[in-house]
């Protein structure tokens, strides 16, 4: 899964990685962005720049939050911020972006909490998971424009999530698909490439591309916008609670 994450590298270095010539906006650092605000997307283009030798891409702002087109009224259709990369092919929701609007979702990292047996009585926890070797990262995507009744347009995203690596599973089950950059092209390529031939594309980064920092609970609160959602805390240990009585603890028992 993935609910929360952060883009913090300047304009030129987000246009420089995912290889778009030009983006008309400025965007300033966000530590915080959840669904349905605008996040920047990049997709294939037909149009090429004068002058570049770059595969034709361009930016553009999308709010996140997929909306299939079929969907009547976007109020009573439920918020769709990811989707599963093993399913998303054959889902009624998603199969049409799959196939024709996949598209690359910048980032510095993502957020994620663990979330011990509500018996436990200890909270859950906030960890920031950014890759080891810092710099910017590309989520694989999908993308949607829904129009209304009265005509308007909006451009909707979804983040992709595969199975977790067997390091970050004590965090979370789930986790973002990265795709690399030696395989935009190829994922972006909806005129080629089918689902089916991007399909190992979508499965776990390596073990040790991620590492986790734990947090406070202020990012659980999207108004919290500031580097202050990413500074490190400690962990606090939970406190052993005392073994109930129990047979005699002179006799070992396998039950």
């Amino acid at each position: 899964m993935c609910g929360r994450y952060a883009l913090m590298a300047t304009r030129e270095e987000v246009l420089n990685f995912l290889g778009v010539v030009d983006f008309e906006d400025d965007f300033p650092a966000r530590f915080n962005i959840a669904p349905t605000q605008p996040i920047l997307v990049v997709m294939a283009s037909d149009k090429r720049e004068p002058g570049s030798n770059l595969p034709p891409r361009r930016a553009f702002l999308a709010r996140w939050g997929l909306i299939p087109g079929w969907v009547k009224d976007p109020k009573e259709f439920p918020l769709l911020f990811n989707a599963r990369a093993e399913t998303a092919a054959g889902k009624a929701s998603f199969k049409a972006a799959m196939r024709h609007r996949r598209i690359l979702v910048p980032a510095s990292g993502f957020y994620e909490w663990r979330r011990p047996p509500k018996e436990s009585g200890v909270n859950p926890q906030a960890y920031w998971v950014r890759p080891k070797q810092g710099g910017v990262i590309a989520f694989a995507g999908l993308m949607e424009t829904w129009a209304s009744a009265d005509g308007s347009e909006v451009d909707t995203a979804a983040i992709l999530t595969s199975a977790a690596t067997a390091a970050f599973r004590p965090i979370h089950e789930r986790m973002p698909v990265v795709i690399q950059p030696q395989d935009f092209e190829r994922w972006l390529d909806c005129k080629t490439q089918e689902p089916r031939d991007v399909a190992d594309l979508m499965r776990p980064v390596q073990e040790d591309f991620f590492e986790a920092v734990p947090v406070s609970d202020l990012v659980n609160k999207v108004a919290n916008m500031g580097p202050d959602v990413q500074k490190p805390v400690a962990v606090a240990i939970p406190e052993e609670k005392p073994p109930k009585p129990g047979p005699d603890i002179r006799q070992m028992s396998l039950f």
